[in-house]
């Protein structure tokens, strides 16, 4: 049990966490979960999707562990009955199958009922860009396509010619189209010759290639990440030294399932018997109600989303009720930092005196009745809204700002926050429940090395000091798909991956990252601005959804800014100003809805620089240069829809670089 675990590097919780898990160690691949989940936890439901109606014959659509599992050998017979052989090509690596298709459970089946068959499958959403999935096609040479409906096929079909695709496969249960030129099978169609057919193991091991993954291609064009079974197999063996679920745990789904971080956590989560519930951006605040989830995986927009949501309630309420809820939370907020000094888990108090641990020790015990008695009056009714049954929420995919951090705390919910890329599998970094420093990312996973060097010269800097964030481990990629010198450029000899993060550890080997390298802003005097802290810092503002910092070789730094219109037009009827915000979509704002906000007046200009001092000033480290001196408001805000945030919901700024260059340089006139 355990013997490919370096025991030596691992804690007492660490270890007795692992132990607790389902152990997969001696696992080669992935598909090999499955028959032994299925043995362990056959009637417990897997996938369950409540708003699949429409998408199948049936709805809503629920697969038990057992039905799972016959389901991926299924459709991995039907590969092959259609024409599939498991096979290396002239590079000795597996042939690839697109996969192209969205959160449903039938996308778990063609992922690894792909595996199963003996191929490496190359995923992205159906609902990138044409010319993208189209690329992806072309640069992975894919010999097979599955997609999610005929829409998705349609959007390609044109861009299909003189690819060396061979068959096609619909998720959905729509009659294929006669005539074309490749097979093309359904969903049902490819389980009932996959039922009839006698599947031909191929031998996978750890080195074999599983997956490409294209990255978001927010600069250039993107390149596939090359994750193998081993790279995929630690996150599964590994995941455990930070939480154990247990069977028939339930998990609300939202992020991609194609995405690196989604994926991971699935295929951990799922090994050890959990069922899995599909949500989205519509229904996740019904669904935390109705099925009271324990667990959940998100990115820090997710939690932004929730927070505001709660936050408005907040501000429904009467004016002297706002004030006691206010009084609490900052009485909680006192009695939670007091309490992190006192078990030595406090970022801006590290390695506390005796003196100091013993005045925030009495601290606390004096705030905690009044923080209990916040909780009855408050902070049970927000864990309610979330169902109430929450262990844990796992936070990734980017920096969580640390007052959102610290409101989940008050409030009783403990958010995990993890830290890695694709190229990384992606997890390389977690908070654990029994040290969880709010700020940071945790300690590394089991088997995982992070450094810190000088971003020039790549000589390690001291622990404490802030550098380049450097990781080693079995989840870092086998390399980016036919880019050799793209390769070397991020993981140098000794097998050290550069994040491209800037970063630094804790005495206690915790990793708290600073900024981006790439969105570093230099200022004409210098100084360089990492913009994602303040940013943190600014949406602290109630009258503030989104922002995004600029200010490149200017003499000061610049923000586009999306308001919270509902705040504004409170805040504007509480000034008796004339703000009549129609009813109207701001993504597409009319001549007339531009001139009832007047963004411009110098009123709403004033609040927002109030707002933006106050907050700038107040965060931890400030100095002179994180002033922010130009800002403009926009009415449209930054989504996926406009291309603005990428599937994960961080701000593509190159993008929105572009798109605002005109007003970014007039800012600066």
């Amino acid at each position: 049990m355990l013997k490919d675990h370096p025991t030596n590097h691992l804690t007492k919780q660490e270890l007795a966490s692992l132990q607790r898990c389902v152990d997969y160690t001696s696992l080669q691949s992935l598909p090999e979960i499955w028959p032994l989940a299925a043995q362990r936890f056959g009637k417990i439901i897997a996938l369950k999707d409540p708003h699949a109606v429409g998408a199948y014959d049936t709805a809503p659509v629920s697969f038990t562990y057992t039905e799972l599992y016959e389901q991926i050998q299924q459709f991995a017979a039907g590969l092959q009955a259609i024409g599939f052989e498991p096979e290396l090509d002239e590079t000795g690596i597996p042939q690839r199958i697109a996969l192209f298709a969205d959160n449903n459970p039938r996308w778990l089946i063609a992922d690894q009922g792909i595996m199963t068959a003996g191929a490496a499958n190359v995923v992205r959403s159906s609902q990138a860009e044409r010319e993208e999935l189209l690329y992806i096609l072309r640069d992975s040479g894919s010999i097979g396509l599955v997609v999610e409906n005929l829409n998705t096929l349609k959007k390609l079909q044109e861009g299909l010619a003189g690819l060396p695709l061979e068959w096609v496969v619909l998720l959905s249960e729509e009659e294929p189209p006669a005539g074309e030129t490749w097979n093309i099978v359904n969903y049902n169609q490819l389980l009932l010759a996959g039922a009839s057919h006698q599947l031909t193991t191929f031998t996978q091991n750890k080195e074999t290639l599983a997956t490409l993954i294209y990255t978001s291609g927010t600069t250039g064009k993107p390149k596939g990440v090359m994750l193998t079974h081993g790279n995929l197999m630690h996150q599964v063996t590994t995941f455990g030294a930070a939480f154990v679920p247990e069977p028939g745990d339930r998990i609300l789904s939202i992020l991609p399932t194609w995405h690196s971080y989604e994926r991971a956590a699935e295929y951990f989560l799922l090994s050890q018997g959990c069922t899995q519930i599909y949500t989205n951006q519509r229904n996740f605040k019904k669904d935390f109600s109705q099925f009271q989830p324990h667990l959940m995986v998100g990115v820090p927009r997710l939690w932004e989303v929730i927070y505001e949501g709660v936050q408005k309630q907040f501000r429904d309420q009467p004016a002297s009720k706002q004030r006691l809820v206010q009084n609490l939370l900052a009485i909680s907020q006192n009695y939670i930092e007091a309490k992190r000094i006192v078990q030595d888990l406090s970022l801006d108090q590290l390695s506390p005196s005796f003196l100091q641990r013993l005045v925030a020790s009495l601290q606390a015990a004096a705030l905690w009745p009044i923080h209990k008695l916040a909780d009855k009056l408050v902070y049970q009714k927000v864990r309610q809204a979330t169902g109430g049954q929450i262990k844990h929420v796992i936070s990734g995919g980017g920096s969580l700002a640390r007052h959102i951090d610290r409101f989940f705390e008050i409030v009783g919910i403990e958010i995990l926050v993890g830290y890695g890329l694709t190229e990384t599998s992606p997890v390389t970094n977690v908070r654990r429940p029994w040290s969880n420093l709010r700020g940071s990312s945790g300690p590394p996973m089991p088997q995982t090395e992070v450094k810190i060097v000088d971003p020039e010269t790549h000589h390690s800097l001291p622990q404490g000091e802030r550098g380049l964030v450097m990781v080693r481990g079995p989840q870092v990629m086998q390399g980016y798909y036919n880019k050799p010198e793209a390769t070397a450029k991020v993981i140098n000899a000794e097998g050290w991956f550069d994040t491209g993060d800037l970063g630094c550890l804790t005495p206690q080997n915790h990793l708290v990252i600073t900024g981006r390298a790439k969105d570093t802003i230099v200022l004409s005097n210098g100084e360089n601005i990492e913009p994602q802290p303040i940013e943190d810092a600014c949406v602290r503002s109630a009258y503030i959804d989104q922002i995004m910092l600029v200010g490149q070789d200017q003499k000061a730094l610049g923000a586009l800014i999306v308001p919270n219109l509902d705040t504004l037009q409170q805040w504007a009827t509480s000034q008796n100003l004339h703000l009549d915000v129609p009813e109207s979509d701001p993504s597409q704002p009319t001549a007339d809805f531009r001139k009832a906000i007047n963004l411009e007046s110098k009123e709403i200009q004033d609040l927002f620089r109030q707002e933006l001092n106050r907050e700038v000033k107040n965060r931890p480290g400030y100095r002179p240069d994180d002033r922010i001196s130009q800002i403009k408001l926009i009415l449209e805000p930054f989504s996926i829809d406009n291309g603005m945030m990428t599937r994960t919901l961080k701000i593509r700024r190159p993008v929105v670089t572009e798109h605002y260059r005109d007003i970014i340089n007039g800012m600066f006139a």
